[in-house]
C-alpha cells in the first residue's frame, strides 16, 4: 500500500469524525470554509494532498484522461467501435462527455486546488524546506494539469489567481492561447524544479509525490512541444547527470508495469493507486472520490485487457505496432521482451523461454503463455465481436495475481507518467535536432536498447538528421512506449497532421480489421501486417482538420460567454499556424 494513499484514506476518515464535549467551546470543523482553512502548515500539508486526489478521477488518469491520448495515436484503435469511436476517428462533434468535457472538468479541479494552496502558502509561517515542498508540488500539479489541457484542448482559460473564482468580473474566464498557457507552464516548472527536493533527498516522502526530477522532466516535455530543443537538451542532460536525483533504467523492462515494483529507479512521476484488493469496494467515478469505501484503483485495465478474459474490450493495439516488434529480435534471436509487456499475444516461442537464461533475462526469463493464470493457445480477443490484439500494459495480464478481471476502478498498477527511458530518448531527439546525428544521440538510444538486449545502433547507419529522427519517432519510441499516454501529443508536436506524407504514414500505421475470422468462421485477433488492400479501415481515414485536438464541450461554451471554440469546434486547419512559428515536419525516410 502506498504511503500517499494511506494519507488520502486517513483524510477521508478524519473528515467524517465528529466530537462533542460540553465543557469545550469548539468550532465545528464541518463548517470550516476555504476562508479560514489553510492558515497553518499542517492544513496546507492536507491541502496539497488534496491536489493529488483528482489525478485519480475518471477524467484524469483513472480512465479516459489517460486512454484518450493513446486512442488518438497510431498504436491503439477502438476495437469495440463505441465509447471512444469519435476520438479514434478524430471527428467528435463537441457534444460527447467523455472527451469533450470530462478531462476539462477534472483537470480544472486540480488547478483550483493548486491555486488555493498557492494563494495561502506565502502567508503561513513554516520552515524553508516545508515552504518549498508545498509550493513546488502545487506548481508542478498545476503545470501538469495545464499541460494536459493545452495538449487536449489547445486554447484554454489560464487561471492562476484563486480570488478570481469569487469575483463576478473574473469568474467567467477568457480563452487563452496555447502559447500563453505553455509560457506559464514553463515559468512554474522552472521554479518547481529549483525548490522541490530530489527523489534522493526526499526519501520515503518523495514516493508518489512530485520532485525536482518530475518538474525537470515535464519542463523538457513542455519545451519540446514548442520545438525549443536547444533549451530542453541541457535540462535532460542534467537529469541524466543526476542533478535532480539518481535515475536509472530498471534491469527488467516489465518492472514498470507491476504493482510490487512501483516508484522504482526509472520513475520520474507516477499516479498512485491502491494495490488490487486493498482499497474499498465502491467504484466512485469522476468527482465523488470522497469516501473511505472508494476502491482507489484505475479502469485502464478494463479498457485495455481482453474481453475474452472479462474486460470491457474497448481498445486494442495496432497490427502495425505488433509487426514492428517482430521485425527485430534480441542478440540471441529471441523476441523483444517489450512485445510481451505491451501486447497480449500467443507466441509459441514463449513456452521455450520460461525460466531460461536469455540475453534479455540472464537470471531467468519470466515470459510464458500464461495470462491471468490461464494458459492460452491462441491470442485472446480484445473485443469478442470485432477482434483486435489486447493490451498488456498497466494491466495484470502478465503479472498473474488473479484469475479474472474485475471491471471498474480496481487495477492497482501505478501509471508511470514519465520514465527515465523517456529522458534518454528525448535527449537523443534533442541532440539530433540541435547537432544532427551524433554518437552522443546514438549512445542515449543504445542505453535503452541494451536493457532489452537489442544490438547497438551505429552512427554510420544514419547519414542525416531526418534518418535518425525516423528511427526515434517510428521505431524506438513506439517499441519503448507503445500504448502508453503521450503518443498523441508526440504526433501533434512533430506536425504529422500537417504533412501529406506523414498523414499517409499515420493512415498505414492505423490500419485494422473488423471481425476477421478463421476457417471455422470464428472471430480472431489477427496479427497480420496490413495494407490498404487488406485492411478494413484506418483510424486516420476519418480525420477532420483541427481534430487532432478535442473540441470543447458545447455546453461549456454555452455557459461561458468568454470562451471561444478551438480548431476542433471550428474544423480549422492548424497547419498554417504550425509553419508560421518556424516549425518543420521532417520528411518520411525509409529505413533499412
Amino acid at each position: 500500500m502506498k504511503r500517499i494513499n494511506i494519507i488520502l484514506a486517513m483524510l477521508v476518515l478524519f473528515a467524517g469524525f465528529t466530537a462533542c464535549e460540553d465543557d469545550l467551546n469548539v468550532v465545528n470543523p464541518n463548517n470550516q470554509t476555504t476562508y479560514d482553512f489553510g492558515d497553518s502548515e499542517s492544513e496546507l500539508q492536507e491541502a496539497i494532498i488534496a491536489c493529488y486526489n483528482p489525478l485519480r478521477y475518471d477524467g484524469t488518469f483513472s480512465r479516459v484522461g489517460y486512454t484518450l491520448d493513446a486512442v488518438r495515436g497510431d498504436e491503439v484503435w477502438n476495437s469495440s467501435q463505441q465509447w471512444y469511436l469519435e476520438y479514434d476517428n478524430f471527428n467528435s462533434p463537441g457534444t460527447i462527455g467523455i472527451g469533450d468535457e470530462w478531462p476539462w472538468r477534472s483537470f480544472y479541479i486540480i488547478i483550483n486546488h493548486a491555486n488555493f494552496v498557492l494563494s495561502k502558502v506565502d502567508d503561513v509561517s513554516m520552515s524553508e524546506d516545508s515552504y518549498n515542498a508545498i509550493k513546488g508540488q502545487a506548481l508542478f500539479l498545476r503545470s501538469l494539469a495545464y499541460y494536459e489541457l493545452a495538449t487536449y484542448y489547445q486554447d484554454v482559460p489560464l487561471i492562476t489567481d484563486y480570488d478570481s473564482y469569487s469575483d463576478i468580473n473574473t469568474m467567467y474566464a477568457h480563452t487563452t492561447s496555447q502559447d500563453s498557457v505553455f509560457d506559464q507552464i514553463e515559468v512554474d516548472l522552472k521554479t518547481a524544479m529549483q525548490i522541490l527536493p530530489s527523489r534522493d533527498a526526499g526519501g520515503e516522502w518523495a514516493q508518489g509525490r512530485a520532485t525536482s526530477g518530475s518538474a525537470a522532466g515535464y519542463l523538457a516535455r513542455a519545451l519540446m512541444f514548442r520545438h525549443k530543443f536547444s533549451e530542453a537538451l541541457p535540462v535532460l542532460k542534467d537529469i541524466i547527470a543526476g542533478t535532480y536525483g539518481h535515475y536509472a533504467l530498471t534491469a527488467d523492462y516489465g518492472d514498470n508495469f507491476k504493482e510490487d515494483t512501483e516508484n522504482n529507479s526509472e520513475s520520474l512521476f507516477e499516479i498512485q493507486f491502491m494495490d488490487y484488493g486493498t482499497g474499498g469496494t465502491e467504484d466512485e467515478w469522476v468527482i465523488e472520490l470522497l469516501t473511505s469505501e472508494a476502491s482507489q484503483g484505475h479502469a485502464v485495465e478494463s479498457n485495455y485487457a481482453s474481453q475474452d478474459l472479462g474486460s470491457w474490450g474497448d481498445l486494442a493495439g495496432s497490427p502495425w505496432l505488433y509487426n514492428l516488434f517482430k521485425k527485430e529480435n534480441c542478440t540471441d534471436g529471441r523476441l523483444d521482451p517489450r512485445l510481451y509487456w505491451t501486447l497480449v499475444t500467443h507466441e509459441a516461442e514463449y513456452d521455450t523461454y520460461t525460466g531460461q537464461k536469455t540475453a534479455a533475462y540472464p537470471n531467468g526469463d519470466p515470459r510464458s503463455n500464461t495470462v491471468y493464470q490461464q494458459d492460452i493457445t491462441v491470442t485472446p480477443l480484445s473485443n469478442t465481436a470485432q477482434g483486435g490484439i489486447s493490451i498488456a500494459k498497466f494491466t495484470n495480464a502478465r503479472n498473474n495475481i488473479y484469475t479474472s478481471i474485475t471491471n471498474g476502478l480496481h487495477c492497482g498498477v501505478n501509471l508511470r507518467m514519465m520514465r527515465y527511458s523517456d529522458v534518454l530518448l528525448r535527449a537523443a531527439e534533442c541532440e539530433n535536432e540541435v547537432n544532427g546525428p551524433t554518437q552522443t544521440a546514438i549512445n542515449y538510444i543504445n542505453e535503452v536498447r541494451n536493457r532489452v538486449a537489442l544490438e547497438d545502433l551505429q552512427l554510420s547507419d544514419f547519414p542525416s538528421a531526418d534518418a535518425l529522427f525516423e528511427q526515434i519517432a517510428n521505431v524506438e519510441r513506439p517499441k519503448e512506449f507503445g500504448c502508453e499516454n503521450g503518443r498523441g501529443i508526440d504526433i501533434i508536436r512533430w506536425g504529422f497532421f500537417y504533412d501529406a506524407s506523414r498523414m499517409q504514414q499515420l493512415t498505414e500505421h492505423g490500419y485494422y480489421l473488423l471481425a476477421p475470422t478463421n476457417e471455422e468462421g470464428e472471430v480472431i485477433a489477427s496479427t497480420e501486417e496490413l495494407t490498404a488492400e487488406t485492411a478494413d479501415a484506418s483510424s486516420f481515414d476519418y480525420y477532420y482538420k483541427g481534430h487532432e485536438y478535442f473540441p470543447i464541450y458545447q455546453n461549456t461554451l454555452n455557459a461561458n460567454p468568454n470562451l471561444v471554440g478551438n480548431s476542433a469546434n471550428n474544423n480549422e486547419d492548424n497547419g498554417p499556424a504550425f509553419f508560421e512559428k518556424g516549425y518543420k515536419v521532417r520528411p518520411v525516410v525509409e529505413l533499412d
